[in-house]
């Protein structure tokens, strides 16, 4: 089943942003995660497919079936909020079979299929407790369970791995990847976590202010974002003002950087595009806009360091990262810097070969 937003529009009352004319497309068993800063209008585009919130413009639809005035109970949404909504006086199998209940599914039935979603999330051993007797990850494996027992069309996921400490969101993270390719639910992730999009996800929809700034999958979003805009929502990275001295020649103010920019004229203003993890330290002399300057401060973190860089001519450090640290310079491959427009709304050039780094050989 799709799930489908056509031009939709919604404001709080009270004069409460909410989105504005969202067109956005979640295919039959994907996995769309919708990422923004709070306030953005990820969590309102959640409400309204559930049916939780009403008196919106355009259109919502779920199989093609026009939402307009369906109440929630008819919708077979299942939801996973970030707070779990447990029952607490119900035990982990009742909770699980509550969806069931209510669609009138026998006592002795519901039991059955509760207790095979328990064993899927490898919860079965603790069918009979009391919800309040299980930790934080087990609590939202229990409202996971819930809202997959009833075969939905669609699932809502609601920030659901927020409350969690790091090392349970990725278990879960995992766990909910494979529960959801397992049941070919049509997903909708609501998060503000990058990397939860970005390794869960087949596609990805940025939003802020309450309309989409790109719909791409993790591998484009990051590679080639449409602006700078988007370019910080997505990952660590530097950009660099600019202006175009000559075809593929860009003066950033502490260097003159060769970098492809498409079709854009000289002296048009641009922005670079730099990730961390593409700087090479030390650099041959002679080797492509290698940059002389002094290393700045270093975080470590295990599998690789994050460190500042310092040009020579520049007061602004560029964010570096890996394993190995420079001396006294550093370059950046022509390849890995993308070009930007200046304004934040106006979609960057595609790369000439047609097809992100990340895809090739």
């Amino acid at each position: 089943m799709s799930l489908d937003f056509d031009n939709v529009s919604f404001k709080y009352p009270r004069g409460g942003h909410g989105v504005d004319a969202v067109t956005l497309a979640a295919q039959p068993g994907e996995l769309l995660a919708v990422m923004g800063r709070s306030g953005s209008g990820k969590s309102t585009l959640l409400r309204l497919a559930a049916g939780l919130l009403d008196g919106y413009d355009g259109r919502i639809a779920i199989g093609g079936d026009d939402m307009a005035g369906v109440p929630v109970w008819r919708r077979e949404v299942g939801m996973v909020f970030q707070q779990y909504a447990l029952f607490p006086h119900l035990s982990v199998v009742e909770n699980v079979a509550y969806g069931l209940r209510m669609r009138g599914v026998p006592a002795a039935q519901r039991r059955v299929h509760a207790l095979e979603m328990l064993e899927r999330v490898g919860l079965s051993s603790h069918a009979d407790r009391g919800t309040t007797m299980l930790s934080g990850g087990q609590q939202q494996r229990v409202a996971l369970a819930r809202a997959l027992v009833i075969a939905p069309r669609v699932l809502l996921l609601d920030e659901p791995l927020a409350a969690l400490d790091a090392g349970i969101r990725h278990q879960l993270r995992d766990l909910i990847r494979a529960l959801q390719r397992a049941s070919g639910a049509t997903t909708l992730l609501v998060t503000h976590d990058q990397e939860e999009a970005l390794s869960m996800a087949d596609r990805v929809a940025v939003v802020d202010g309450g309309r989409v700034l790109q719909v791409d999958t993790p591998c484009n979003l990051y590679e080639r974002p449409v602006s700078a805009q988007v370019a910080r929502f997505v990952g660590h990275s530097t950009i660099l003002p600019g202006r175009i001295r000559a075809k593929d020649m860009v003066d950033v103010g502490f260097a003159l950087l060769n970098v492809d920019t498409g079709i854009r004229r000289i002296g048009d203003d641009v922005e670079l595009l730099l990730r961390p993890e593409h700087i090479q330290p030390d650099p041959p002399v002679g080797t492509a806009n290698r940059i002389d300057g002094a290393l700045g401060e270093i975080r470590y973190f295990g599998a690789t360091q994050r460190y500042d860089f310092l040009p020579n001519g520049s007061s602004q450090p560029l964010l570096c990262e890996g394993r190995l640290l420079p001396t006294s310079s550093i370059a950046i491959d022509p390849r890995h810097l993308v070009t930007l427009n200046a304004t934040p709304d106006t979609q960057s050039i595609p790369l000439p070969n047609g097809e992100p780094e990340c895809l090739q050989s």
